[in-house]
């Protein structure tokens, strides 16, 4: 399993953390997705088939781009 953290500077809401969990934790070997919109942080456990290279593609995909 792995986990990353990634700051993401457009999370501003409890509907943003919402989008990115429902849409990040629907990817295959996605185990957990935790957002927070006040450190703006989002914490992400996976394991394959997922990749960090396709959660990054998605989060840009739906308007949330890992910004570190």
């Amino acid at each position: 399993m792995t986990t990353v953290t990634y700051i993401i500077s457009n999370i501003s809401c409890k509907h943003c953390v919402q989008t990115i969990k429902n849409e990040v934790g629907e990817l295959p070997g996605v185990l957990s997705v935790e957002a927070d919109a006040a450190s703006k942080q989002t914490t992400i456990s996976f394991e394959d088939p997922a990749t960090e290279e396709e959660i990054k593609a998605l989060l840009t995909e739906i308007n949330y781009p890992v910004t570190s």
